[in-house]
């Protein structure tokens, strides 16, 4: 990204911070008791060079982020999702695709089932025993899946989300977090795109109003609180 385009949003962050401020925006939902990590499409079709979906800072920010992430996660011994998005038929004129109408906006062909290699996850983070796979067909990892019933199940009420993309299936799965009830947390550094500036954008919109965009750091520090917690109410 360009140095003037950054300087561009952030000067128009700080106003619409102003602004959304006074009118009582911005507040925080936080983490509660029990997190799961949500990791989207990190397949390689967006994380490796060469596909439509192919994304930026992959190898230096994101996955570094999310490898933290995910041995904080299993560490603690909290839930891991890891979710990919493939399509069984991927020919346009057939009336039984199960791309729906997505198609008309996007290549998803360029995610074939029968090409496992696209969705299957991105080995600098894959899947182990115990972690779920899920597959979606829309942006949303909520959207006619089992997520929300998997997460209550394990008694989770916070969802920590990373992957790709900030502008469409990251957003999309905060924003059905929320409205099914659970804590969104959106990790700054571990959260991508192929757009410049969508992802400072639509960070900055998801903050405001459907979750809280968090460091890094404040996570890992946030995880470690949370496992603390419950080893003294064990213990005790």
């Amino acid at each position: 990204m360009s140095d003037k385009l950054n300087e561009a949003l952030e000067a128009a962050f700080a106003e619409a911070t102003r602004r959304y401020r006074e009118r009582g925006f911005q507040r925080r939902v936080g983490f509660g008791t029990k997190p799961a990590l949500i990791n989207v499409d990190l397949a390689n079709a967006w994380t490796r060079p060469g596909n439509p979906f192919t994304c930026e800072r992959m190898d230096d920010q994101v996955m570094p982020a999310v490898q933290k992430l995910l041995a904080a996660f299993r560490r603690h011994g909290f839930p891991v999702v890891h979710v990919t998005t493939c399509y069984q038929v991927t020919d346009r004129d057939n009336p039984n695709t199960d791309m729906g109408l997505w198609h008309h906006k996007i290549p998803v062909e360029a995610v074939a089932e029968s090409d496992r290699h696209l969705w299957q996850i991105d080995s600098r983070i894959a899947p182990i025993a115990g972690e779920q796979l899920l597959v979606k067909k829309r942006a949303s990892a909520f959207h006619g899946t089992y997520l929300a019933g998997y997460l209550r199940a394990a008694g989770v009420d916070t969802i920590v989300v990373t992957g790709v993309t900030a502008s469409a299936c990251v957003r999309e799965t905060v924003c059905d977090g929320l409205a099914d009830g659970f804590r969104p947390i959106a990790v700054r550094e571990a959260i991508g795109d192929r757009i410049p500036g969508a992802v400072l954008w639509n960070l900055f919109d998801i903050d405001a109003k459907f979750g809280d965009v968090e460091s890094l750091e404040t996570c890992l520090q946030q995880l470690d609180r949370i496992a603390s917690r419950q080893h003294e109410s064990v213990t005790a």
